[in-house]
């Protein structure tokens, strides 16, 4: 399994993803400021990883307080979440990763629990987080994989595998539940401009597993879905609002339409923690924006004159309408998906084993 990121005595490790698919490299964050750069500069990203990485960084930040009262240490876990939530904006796992945390806390600190038994429980729990994300991956990855045709081709965009989760992935993840399976599967991976998620880091993880891959450009799936070559899309999610409306990678819209237009079903794979509840739609998720070198520039060589005007939003929205399901490990929602999302909602979270 690919380790994106561990927990170590000496601090999180992460594997250096802006080196990849290169040069295998890891950086390890001794603190909770270093954590913040980790998850800030995209050295580790995807919804799923940044969840847990948030919640690493709090847990090692508590860990590595020198504090010797609650109310001192109280004030420095306010200013850790804050570092770390102010990093990126957009995949609600980051926030919820921080919030199980510093929930927990709160709850030890009201009891007027010893500090030395409140670090070793954030940490316990940040560990434990770490474990259910992979069985969250691959309970879900057996609910999507009979979605997929038995033999056939998926297209995906960015990188929603194991690179972006603790291990095996959401989307990614149901496409390795299904080679399982038996299923004959060949994947279509976008580069996904600028940062080129699909063609660094998908097609390099899907090699690794032995699953027959192509990178296209990202302007190529319309002409391919004329043809009859794309019997599937699935991709990840950073955050999904109340309605369905789903947060993922830059260009995911226009795919979403372009599967809509040739009758190809578009699915989404996320776990429940990408589920925003306190989002009523998509209008009101945060778009992240990024720098705006990442593409004027590539590998350090200028591609666009200099002083041009560039936008560079990170993600876009995808109305739920152009969604066939989404997967999660609670199960698969089907519109209307207010309602199939408010339901499951209720529903008591599944026991997941870790593996």
């Amino acid at each position: 399994m690919i380790p994106t990121l561990e927990w170590l005595p000496s601090g999180v490790n992460f594997l250096d993803q802006t080196k990849l698919p290169l040069e295998e490299t890891y950086v390890l964050a001794t603190d909770y400021k270093e954590v913040a750069r980790v998850i800030r500069d995209m050295i580790v990203r995807g919804a799923m990883a940044i969840g847990v990485s948030g919640a690493m960084g709090v847990a090692l930040g508590i860990e590595r307080s020198t504090a010797s009262t609650l109310p001192a240490l109280t004030a420095e876990v306010a200013l850790i979440c804050d570092t770390l939530a102010s990093t990126r904006p957009t995949a609600v796992n980051l926030f919820w990763g921080i919030g199980k945390v510093r929930d927990l806390y709160n709850q030890l600190a009201a009891a007027q629990t010893s500090i030395p038994e409140i670090k070793s429980q954030v940490v316990t729990l940040a560990r434990r987080m770490y474990d259910e994300d992979i069985a969250a991956c691959k309970q879900l990855g057996a609910f999507g994989a009979e979605l997929l045709p038995q033999k056939g081709t998926v297209l995906t965009h960015c990188n929603a595998g194991a690179l972006a989760a603790c291990g095996y992935g959401s989307a990614l993840g149901v496409i390795r539940a299904a080679v399982e399976r038996g299923h004959e599967i060949d994947v279509l991976a976008d580069e996904t401009r600028p940062y080129l998620q699909g063609a660094r880091l998908t097609a390099w993880e899907l090699m690794k597993d032995g699953i027959p891959t192509t990178v296209l450009c990202d302007n190529m799936s319309a002409h391919l879905m004329s043809k009859g070559r794309i019997q599937a899309v699935i991709v990840g999610a950073d955050r999904v609002a109340a309605n369905g409306d789903t947060a993922n990678k830059i260009g995911t819209y226009g795919v979403a339409i372009l599967a809509k237009e040739h009758g190809i079903p578009f699915y989404v794979a996320a776990p429940w923690a990408t589920v925003d509840l306190a989002t009523a739609h998509g209008g009101l998720i945060p778009i992240e924006q990024r720098d705006e070198r990442e593409v004027t520039h590539s590998n350090g060589k200028q591609m666009t004159p200099t002083g041009v005007g560039i936008e560079n939003p990170a993600f876009d929205v995808t109305p739920a309408r152009y969604i066939a399901g989404i997967i999660t490990e609670r199960g698969v929602l089907r519109s209307p998906f207010e309602a199939s999302i408010a339901a499951l909602a209720q529903q008591p979270s599944p026991e997941l084993v870790p593996a």
